[in-house]
């Protein structure tokens, strides 16, 4: 199972009051990873990432579609190194690609990410 896929899983757990939508789309390249829908009935976007070092890697069209789509758009990453979870708006994806995890995160941690992310559309 490939990183990506088991960080999927631990997401589905923890945000169970979410509505999640896995999007496997071949079609449209740069789709972020996760169509969500919360309590607040209001739609964002999550591009789930993992990595092993400082750096994240992105697709030229995950990079142009946040870009485009800077409102509503969330890039969720996993340290492997640290067990840390970081939480950034797509806003921010040209930022985050030059400095990768040294960018300061919007939240932190699994739970501060729940929270931020249960409060939009409120």
């Amino acid at each position: 199972m490939k990183p990506e896929s088991k960080f999927y899983g631990e997401i589905k757990k923890y945000f169970k009051k979410f509505s999640l939508i896995r999007l496997e789309n071949l079609s449209l390249a740069g789709t972020p990873d996760l169509l969500v829908y919360n309590n607040n009935r209001h739609f964002f976007t999550i591009e789930l990432k993992v990595t092993k070092s400082k750096k994240i890697r992105f697709s030229p069209h995950q990079i142009a579609f946040h870009m485009r789509h800077p409102e509503n758009t969330f890039i969720l990453v996993k340290s492997l190194a640290s067990r840390d979870v970081k939480l950034y708006e797509g806003k921010d994806i040209q930022e985050l690609v030059a400095r990768g995890l040294s960018l300061d995160a919007c939240c932190s941690g699994l739970e501060a990410c729940r929270l931020r992310l249960s409060e939009l559309g409120a």
